[in-house]
Protein backbone atom coordinates (compact mmCIF):
# COMPACT_ATOMS: atom_id res chain seq x y z
CA UNK A 1 0.00 0.00 0.00
CA UNK A 2 1.36 3.38 -0.96
CA UNK A 3 0.92 6.59 0.98
CA UNK A 4 -1.48 7.85 -1.67
CA UNK A 5 -3.61 4.70 -1.36
CA UNK A 6 -3.60 5.07 2.42
CA UNK A 7 -4.77 8.68 2.16
CA UNK A 8 -7.51 7.66 -0.28
CA UNK A 9 -8.64 4.84 2.03
CA UNK A 10 -8.94 7.13 5.02
CA UNK A 11 -10.35 9.93 2.87
CA UNK A 12 -13.24 7.66 1.93
CA UNK A 13 -14.03 7.23 5.66
CA UNK A 14 -13.13 10.57 7.24
CA UNK A 15 -15.01 10.05 10.50
CA UNK A 16 -12.00 8.67 12.36
CA UNK A 17 -9.71 11.46 11.13
CA UNK A 18 -12.23 14.14 12.08
CA UNK A 19 -12.78 12.50 15.46
CA UNK A 20 -9.06 12.30 16.16
CA UNK A 21 -8.33 15.92 15.29
CA UNK A 22 -11.36 17.18 17.22
CA UNK A 23 -10.72 14.96 20.25
CA UNK A 24 -7.27 16.33 21.03
CA UNK A 25 -8.19 20.05 21.28
CA UNK A 26 -11.29 19.09 23.29
CA UNK A 27 -9.08 17.11 25.71
CA UNK A 28 -6.75 20.11 25.98
CA UNK A 29 -9.72 22.37 26.70
CA UNK A 30 -11.08 20.05 29.40
CA UNK A 31 -7.62 19.68 30.94
CA UNK A 32 -7.26 23.47 30.96
CA UNK A 33 -10.54 23.80 32.84
CA UNK A 34 -9.80 21.00 35.31
CA UNK A 35 -6.17 21.94 35.96
CA UNK A 36 -6.51 25.70 35.94
CA UNK A 37 -3.12 27.30 36.78
CA UNK A 38 -1.64 23.86 37.54
CA UNK A 39 -0.33 23.06 34.07
CA UNK A 40 3.28 23.27 35.21
CA UNK A 41 2.74 20.54 37.84
CA UNK A 42 3.70 16.94 37.28
CA UNK A 43 0.57 15.11 36.10
CA UNK A 44 -0.71 17.93 33.92
CA UNK A 45 2.52 18.76 32.13
CA UNK A 46 2.94 15.13 31.04
CA UNK A 47 -0.66 15.00 29.86
CA UNK A 48 -0.10 18.19 27.89
CA UNK A 49 3.12 16.74 26.49
CA UNK A 50 1.19 13.68 25.27
CA UNK A 51 -1.47 15.86 23.66
CA UNK A 52 1.16 18.02 21.99
CA UNK A 53 2.95 15.04 20.50
CA UNK A 54 -0.33 13.41 19.39
CA UNK A 55 -1.24 16.52 17.43
CA UNK A 56 2.22 17.84 16.48
CA UNK A 57 3.55 14.74 14.73
CA UNK A 58 0.70 14.65 12.18
CA UNK A 59 0.72 18.46 12.01
CA UNK A 60 4.43 18.61 11.21
CA UNK A 61 4.01 15.80 8.69
CA UNK A 62 1.18 17.74 7.08
CA UNK A 63 3.27 20.92 6.92
CA UNK A 64 6.15 18.98 5.36
CA UNK A 65 3.75 17.34 2.90
CA UNK A 66 2.35 20.75 1.94
CA UNK A 67 5.81 22.20 1.45
CA UNK A 68 6.84 19.24 -0.67
CA UNK A 69 3.65 19.37 -2.73
CA UNK A 70 3.76 23.10 -3.41
CA UNK A 71 7.53 23.55 -3.86
CA UNK A 72 8.62 20.36 -5.56
CA UNK A 73 5.48 18.98 -7.23
CA UNK A 74 4.22 22.48 -7.99
CA UNK A 75 0.73 21.46 -6.90
CA UNK A 76 -2.21 23.79 -6.67
CA UNK A 77 -3.57 24.99 -3.34
CA UNK A 78 -7.03 24.15 -4.65
CA UNK A 79 -6.07 20.47 -4.78
CA UNK A 80 -5.18 20.35 -1.07
CA UNK A 81 -6.77 17.49 0.85
CA UNK A 82 -8.72 18.94 3.77
CA UNK A 83 -8.28 15.87 5.97
CA UNK A 84 -4.52 15.46 5.55
CA UNK A 85 -3.14 18.85 4.56
CA UNK A 86 -5.31 21.37 6.38
CA UNK A 87 -7.08 19.74 9.36
CA UNK A 88 -3.90 18.51 11.16
CA UNK A 89 -2.38 22.00 11.00
CA UNK A 90 -5.53 23.69 12.29
CA UNK A 91 -5.88 21.13 15.08
CA UNK A 92 -2.22 21.56 16.03
CA UNK A 93 -2.47 25.36 16.21
CA UNK A 94 -5.72 25.27 18.21
CA UNK A 95 -4.29 22.70 20.64
CA UNK A 96 -1.13 24.76 21.15
CA UNK A 97 -3.18 27.91 21.79
CA UNK A 98 -5.44 26.14 24.30
CA UNK A 99 -2.51 24.60 26.17
CA UNK A 100 -0.58 27.87 26.13
CA UNK A 101 -3.42 29.57 28.03
CA UNK A 102 -2.79 27.29 31.01
CA UNK A 103 0.96 26.71 30.93
CA UNK A 104 4.04 28.06 29.21
CA UNK A 105 5.02 25.70 26.42
CA UNK A 106 8.64 25.92 27.57
CA UNK A 107 7.66 23.97 30.71
CA UNK A 108 6.21 21.06 28.69
CA UNK A 109 8.64 18.11 28.56
CA UNK A 110 10.03 17.57 25.07
CA UNK A 111 8.61 20.73 23.51
CA UNK A 112 12.07 22.15 22.80
CA UNK A 113 13.01 18.93 20.99
CA UNK A 114 9.88 19.24 18.88
CA UNK A 115 10.59 22.82 17.87
CA UNK A 116 14.22 21.90 17.13
CA UNK A 117 13.02 19.08 14.87
CA UNK A 118 10.67 21.46 13.09
CA UNK A 119 13.45 23.99 12.50
CA UNK A 120 15.76 21.26 11.17
CA UNK A 121 13.10 19.89 8.80
CA UNK A 122 12.45 23.36 7.38
CA UNK A 123 16.18 24.00 7.01
CA UNK A 124 16.61 20.75 5.07
CA UNK A 125 13.59 21.54 2.89
CA UNK A 126 15.03 24.98 2.18
CA UNK A 127 18.36 23.39 1.27
CA UNK A 128 16.69 20.80 -0.97
CA UNK A 129 14.54 23.48 -2.59
CA UNK A 130 17.65 25.54 -3.30
CA UNK A 131 19.31 22.51 -4.88
CA UNK A 132 16.15 21.85 -6.90
CA UNK A 133 16.05 25.45 -8.17
CA UNK A 134 19.70 25.45 -9.20
CA UNK A 135 19.29 22.13 -11.06
CA UNK A 136 22.78 20.99 -10.03
CA UNK A 137 21.75 17.38 -9.61
CA UNK A 138 19.38 17.23 -12.58
CA UNK A 139 21.93 15.74 -14.95
CA UNK A 140 23.40 13.25 -12.48
CA UNK A 141 20.15 11.92 -10.99
CA UNK A 142 17.57 11.78 -13.73
CA UNK A 143 15.78 8.65 -12.53
CA UNK A 144 16.62 8.28 -8.85
CA UNK A 145 14.47 5.99 -6.74
CA UNK A 146 12.48 7.45 -3.89
CA UNK A 147 14.47 5.64 -1.20
CA UNK A 148 17.60 7.41 -2.44
CA UNK A 149 15.89 10.79 -2.12
CA UNK A 150 14.83 9.75 1.38
CA UNK A 151 18.43 8.83 2.24
CA UNK A 152 19.62 12.20 0.95
CA UNK A 153 16.94 13.91 3.08
CA UNK A 154 18.00 12.01 6.21
CA UNK A 155 21.66 12.77 5.49
CA UNK A 156 20.93 16.46 5.08
CA UNK A 157 18.85 16.37 8.26
CA UNK A 158 21.79 14.90 10.19
CA UNK A 159 24.16 17.43 8.59
CA UNK A 160 21.93 20.34 9.57
CA UNK A 161 21.54 18.93 13.12
CA UNK A 162 25.30 18.61 13.48
CA UNK A 163 25.77 22.18 12.25
CA UNK A 164 22.98 23.48 14.48
CA UNK A 165 24.47 21.76 17.53
CA UNK A 166 27.91 23.18 16.74
CA UNK A 167 26.41 26.63 16.29
CA UNK A 168 24.44 26.56 19.55
CA UNK A 169 27.12 24.96 21.74
CA UNK A 170 29.38 27.59 23.32
CA UNK A 171 32.98 27.18 22.24
CA UNK A 172 35.57 26.25 24.85
CA UNK A 173 38.67 28.38 24.63
CA UNK A 174 41.89 27.89 26.53
CA UNK A 175 42.75 30.85 28.65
Amino acid sequence: MTLKEFFELIGDNPTSVLGYFLFIPICALIAGIMGKNEGHLSPWKYFYSTLIYLVAVPGIFSIALNIYKFLFDRGSALDADIYFQILPIISMVITFLIIRKNVSLELIPGFRNLTGLLVMIFAVFALMWGLDRTRIFMVAFVNIPFYFVLLIFVGLLLFVKFGWDRLMTPSKTNG
